[in-house]
């Protein structure tokens, strides 16, 4: 393929994770969440169905299924969100019990992690989501941040599962690991030289055990998940050793509420800033759209609108485009998501767009 294109994995559709009850008890995950959409407001185009039905992705038939559109229309990466949380692993089934085992039988999708290390709060629960934007907000369930003995379970989980994996997406050899949340794996470890210390020590398990080094990717979300107090981004990320940097949603960094084609004039002044302000590498991100609305209530929040399979292919051109400008990085493009539904963030077919978004990238592939 002449790009990897590397869709984020929201791993909540199975009910084969005990906890995920505590938010959706019908044992099915946030394909509750998805059934129960509506229209919230004059034209709002919901409620939207999966057109390959409400299927459990732990399933190693469902992800066969789901792998195989995913090769055959250009997508060739999968980043798994990855949690910690209650000091052990939370939604590893679908990773675990669903792609891993398909995809050895179909190895055209890789797939790498990205560490979703934010506290986990009512957002996930329908019934009580809204109560997050009552004064002081709600305590979170779990919490993301964890110290240095903790931080070292987590590493050596990751590199003895999943690393070593034939399957698993490297640059230069190296196992590609992605951190969501920077401000709270400092808060965890504390401070940024701890942390520094910690990312090294690290580095040096990953070639204690064998493999080449390990390459750190860290996403650039809202400001204050992505800085310490005391040093500005760039001068922190450098300060860590990041290798690499991209986004995970365009909301973080441009205010919706707006069309889509809009937004994507800021986004593409972002794919310049980014590199610049931080002399790091940076893969260019493809958002879908966003609608959270689904997720709760009575708040529906802003959405970025005319977001058609057109204007992301337009958008899929420019972050090629972009790639191809920087021939010394790998020619990677993240894309939100493969299925972040109940965002309005998805490349998986549904009854409104059908296959428009992965024809997109198809014809980007050639």
């Amino acid at each position: 393929m002449k790009y990897d294109v590397a869709a984020y994995i929201w791993p909540s559709y199975t009910g084969r994770e005990d906890r995920t009850r505590i938010f959706w008890p019908n044992g099915e995950g946030e394909w509750q969440t998805v059934r129960a959409a509506g229209a919230r407001y004059e034209g709002h185009d919901w409620p939207r169905k999966p057109l390959l039905g409400y299927k459990d992705e732990a399933d190693p038939a469902t992800m066969a299924e789901q792998i195989d559109i995913a090769a055959s229309h250009g997508v060739n990466v999968f980043i798994y969100d990855w949690y910690w949380y209650d000091r052990r692993p939370f939604l590893e089934n679908c990773l675990n019990d669903g792609y891993l085992p398909a995809a050895r039988n179909d190895p055209r999708v890789k797939f790498y992690l990205m560490w979703a290390n934010h506290d986990a709060g009512v957002l996930w629960d329908k019934r009580n989501s809204d109560r997050q934007f009552l004064p002081g907000g709600q305590p979170p369930v779990w919490r993301g941040d964890i110290d240095l003995a903790e931080f070292r379970i987590v590493c050596r989980r990751v590199i003895e599962r999943y690393f070593f994996d034939p399957l698993y997406y490297t640059i230069d050899g190296k196992p590609v690991f992605s951190i969501y949340e920077m401000s709270n794996l400092i808060k965890g470890l504390g401070g940024v030289d701890n942390t520094r210390r910690a990312l090294d020590e690290f580095r040096e398990m990953c070639v204690k055990a064998g493999l080449p080094g390990l390459h750190l990717q860290m996403v650039v979300t809202h400001p204050a998940a992505a800085s310490w107090p005391g040093t500005t981004t760039p001068g922190m990320c450098r300060a860590l050793g990041i290798d690499s940097l991209t986004h995970y949603q365009y909301v973080h960094f441009v205010a919706a509420g707006r069309p889509y084609a809009d937004a994507l004039k800021e986004v593409y002044a972002e794919w310049e800033r980014v590199p610049s302000a931080y002399g790091l590498p940076y893969f260019p991100h493809i958002s879908v759209g966003w609608d959270a609305s689904p997720r709760f209530v009575e708040y529906t929040g802003g959405t970025y609108t005319g977001n058609t399979p057109e204007l992301f292919g337009e958008a899929m051109r420019a972050a090629a485009a972009f790639a191809d400008k920087h021939p010394e990085n790998p020619r990677l493009i993240t894309v939100n998501s493969w299925n972040e539904w109940t965002e309005g963030s998805y490349l998986l077919p549904d009854d409104l767009h059908g296959y428009g978004y992965l024809d997109e990238i198809k014809k980007l592939q050639g």
